[in-house]
């Protein structure tokens, strides 16, 4: 019996589109490598997904839509690590009664333990549909349906929709196919770079500047709506926060005033923004509110430089690094700045915290050895696991299902730095598609 997908309308937005004081004792914890741990891949077959309706739409013919978006569901699970798609490239395409009724031994036979199947289809009301079925190919169990309408030229946006139910059925994780990435593109030699804030899908595509690069820009964050970012600009020769909201362009400065303001982020309802600012030879963590309204509330009072602060997912406790006990170190507070205590013990020095959206794990960047290294470790500071080893890695940022940490990796000698995603269980680290090097990423949280 043939059966109707859930269909699932999606807007295009891409248009807008403490005073405790510090432990002193090294106490020396257990450090675990897990550096190129990995499950093998589950195969899975992507033919090519049956077209129909009109021939021609805005964003080209319907076959070569079903084509490419079939293409990009298989590049999207590849890069997860966790699935080899088979297809579309070198397999039959589908036939139009096979979408909800395919032959299972042919599929298993092609060594496939999984088949997505669904169709492309342009409306009479202008829209594309994306239907994508997902079955067990040995149980010939359906395990999946889900449907995805878009304008045509956001075509890209169903396929990742299709990628990220695969993905989540098979593996019990959650999406993170169809978000963005925020970063600082880098370009010229190494004594003048021009650095401007970019933005991308996940796979690199549809790239585009937000900063003309006229002045430094570093360490931009999205709001956990996805609507707008904070970002460290040197405008004025100051090193100063500001606001950025995507859908109109519109820049503000966080604090109005001349104190340098740096390493901002926003509270996990989007209302507050926590923050550092130096001021009378101090450097502390402050919040504020994030439309500007009211005065900054000093959170941290202890001697020396107190930075990167990172919310946890429930909003009631704080992470940063500071340098109060002699060395970058990191440490956790409750939301209003009491109860400060250290969580890193283990040599070397620990910077740029941030806290999975999980609420599990802390990732951050370590210093020692002559390497920066990235790792995670339990909010407690128990756990402590690395999961890179190059000779410069820094600034975690975490993919919206807590599984992949993205970070930048610069080459020695060069100063060349690159994009780069780990999984957090273990696995090699993925060079992420940039049109020029790249620092400072942040993953948006998934699109509506």
């Amino acid at each position: 019996m043939r059966t109707k997908p859930m269909f699932v309308r999606l807007i295009a937005l891409f248009a807008l589109l403490l005073p405790f004081p510090a432990l002193a004792q090294d106490s020396g914890p257990i450090e675990v490598d897990v550096i190129g741990g990995q499950q093998a891949a589950q195969p899975v077959a992507v033919p090519q997904m049956v077209a129909r309706g009109p021939r021609m739409t805005p964003a080209g013919e319907i076959d070569a839509l079903a084509r490419n978006i079939s293409s990009v569901i298989a590049s999207d699970l590849r890069s997860t690590g966790a699935i080899t798609p088979i297809g579309p490239v070198g397999i039959r395409p589908l036939r139009d009664g096979e979408v909800v009724n395919p032959d299972f031994n042919e599929w298993q036979n092609a060594g496939a333990t999984a088949l997505v199947a669904g169709y492309t289809e342009f409306a009479a009301n202008g829209r594309l549909t994306v239907a994508c079925y997902l079955f067990d190919t040995v149980t010939g169990r359906e395990l999946a349906r889900q449907g995805f309408s878009v304008i045509p030229a956001d075509w890209r946006r169903g396929a990742h929709k299709c990628a990220d139910m695969v993905y989540a059925r098979l593996t019990g994780e959650g999406a993170f196919l169809d978000t963005r990435i925020v970063y600082v593109a880098e370009t010229g030699p190494k004594d003048a770079r021009v650095k401007r804030i970019a933005l991308m899908d996940s796979d690199g595509r549809n790239h585009r500047y937000l900063t003309e690069g006229q002045e430094t820009v570093i360490k931009p964050r999205f709001s956990p709506d996805g609507s707008r970012l904070t970002y460290l600009s040197y405008k004025g020769r100051r090193p100063r926060v500001y606001v950025l909201d995507l859908a109109t362009g519109n820049t503000r400065l966080l604090v109005p005033g001349t104190a340098f303001t740096f390493s901002a982020s926003f509270s996990p309802d989007g209302r507050n923004i926590v923050f550092s600012m130096a001021e009378g030879g101090n450097t502390d963590i402050y919040v504020t509110r994030a439309d500007g309204s009211g005065s900054p509330r000093r959170l941290t009072t202890m001697p020396g430089v107190d930075t990167s602060p990172s919310f946890s997912p429930d909003g009631r406790s704080i992470v940063f690094e500071s340098d109060r006990s002699g060395s970058q170190q990191l440490y956790v507070m409750n939301a209003d700045g009491t109860n400060q205590r250290r969580i890193s013990f283990g040599g070397g020095q620990y910077a740029d915290p941030s806290w999975s959206p999980l609420g599990n794990l802390i990732a951050f960047t370590k210093i020692g050895g002559g390497q920066f290294r990235i790792g995670v470790m339990s909010p407690a500071g128990g756990g402590e696991r690395l999961l890179t080893s190059s000779w410069q890695d820094e600034g975690p940022s975490w993919a919206p299902n807590g599984q992949f940490v993205m970070f930048h990796r610069t080459r020695q000698g060069s100063g060349d730095a690159s994009l780069y995603a780990v999984p957090v269980n273990g696995g090699e680290a993925r060079l992420m598609p940039t049109p020029l090097g790249g620092s400072d990423p942040s993953w948006s949280p998934l699109q509506n």
